[in-house]
């Protein structure tokens, strides 16, 4: 029985079967045989957004939160991922590719500085090795997410649809090497090298730094054990990273991020608690500080309610797309009525805590105002 290559490439990848006859008498080429161990997966994240007030010219300076966003429909981003997993407790070899298309592409910035956006990003691209000593000595080689956070770059992965502010000011993403230890059930460490502070691929340290100044990062993470009774499964994780950025200050410089954030069960076991704090601090310049606090309540299987609240505050000069003084209150129903889609509806309150008026206004004369007020429905299908 003769196939033609195509159906042969999507059978090798899993996307259509053979009958057992045409298995039998065709064999797999090399190349068939490595992609069948790749994995494809992604989502499409679009939403409904409604901003009641006067003027969309100011929205507050929380990350994806575009102009073109405010009372818009919102064709936020695809995610296109292709990965071959690691091989557990043996000398293994790996990738993962993970593209963006769509406008939060734009904004995620990975754009290496030759190129233009275009709606494109490359959000990770890497070689994963695994070493077996000990319990495993994991590695990156590429473009890979920052370390640090409680929020990660998946929104349908975070209890929330919009960014905090701490997300907002920490680093995004790094080129060069990451490794990742895990000593016991309780305790991992990450510790990397890095051309930049980040994001963009490829970018290096203005001269004459380039040469020889890279960024370094490490960070803990510490889990509870099973014996805690509800604090079982409860993280403890803090990281730092420097080196020089080239995204806040123009023309850039060095900055120092840190983090602090623990996830905590607690005796209601439908509920979830946690913290996050973040520091940012450009030498030489200015800094900005955040801590925010969460809560997640699974009332049912497809019903489940989050909150946020946070304030953060920075100084004059480098932040300039955000008040001195912010508090932000953000309260999310999700309920999962269809198969891998996750549907939510968000409401959310900034506040311009320093007393400037900084939300809102127009060219036709509408004020701007001290509070910010979103109402989103967020509709995310994964695959």
């Amino acid at each position: 029985m003769n196939m033609n290559k195509w159906t042969m490439g999507l059978a090798a990848v899993g996307l259509v079967s053979l009958p057992a006859v045409a298995q039998a008498e065709e064999k797999l080429t090399p190349v068939q045989t490595a992609l069948a161990s790749t994995v494809i997966s992604g989502y499409v994240n679009v939403a409904a957004q409604w901003n009641p007030g006067t003027g969309n010219a100011n929205p507050p300076g929380f990350v994806y939160n575009s102009p073109n966003k405010q009372d818009a429909f919102s064709l936020n981003v695809v995610d296109l991922t292709l990965a071959k997993p690691l091989d557990e407790g043996k000398w293994s070899a790996g990738y993962k590719v993970e593209l963006w298309l769509g406008q939060d592409a734009n904004t995620f910035g990975t754009q290496s500085p030759i190129a233009t956006t275009g709606d494109f990003a490359i959000r990770q691209a890497y070689v994963a090795l695994r070493a077996p000593l000990g319990n495993g000595l994991d590695f990156k080689l590429g473009a890979f997410d920052t370390i640090l956070g409680y929020e990660v770059h998946d929104a349908g992965s975070n209890p929330n649809y919009t960014r905090s502010y701490g997300y907002t000011i920490e680093p995004v993403s790094h080129t060069g090497l990451l490794a990742t230890y895990k000593f016991t059930d309780a305790l991992s460490a990450n510790i990397g090298v890095a051309n930049t502070h980040g994001p963009k691929i490829n970018e290096n340290a203005n001269p004459p730094k380039a040469e020889s100044y890279k960024t370094y990062m490490g960070s803990l993470a510490l889990t509870a054990p099973e014996d805690w009774g509800f604090l079982a499964g409860s993280t403890l994780y803090g990281g730092v990273i420097n080196g020089f950025s080239s995204t806040v200050v123009p023309g850039g410089e060095n900055m120092t991020s840190w983090y602090a954030g623990a996830t905590v069960g607690t005796p209601i076991q439908e509920l979830k608690t946690g913290v996050a704090f973040d520091y940012s601090d450009i030498h030489g310049g200015g800094y900005a500080w955040s801590i925010g606090g969460y809560a997640s309540f699974q009332a049912t299987d497809k019903l489940s309610l989050h909150g946020r609240g946070e304030y953060l505050q920075h100084s004059d000069g480098d932040f300039t797309f955000l008040p001195s003084k912010v508090v932000e209150v953000t309260a999310t129903v999700q309920y999962d009525l269809w198969a891998n889609v996750l549907t939510r509806l968000e409401f959310r309150w900034d506040h311009s805590a320093d007393g400037t008026e900084a939300f809102g206004g127009s060219s036709l004369g509408e004020p701007a105002l001290k509070n910010s007020y979103l109402l989103a429905a967020n509709f995310i299908y994964k695959f």
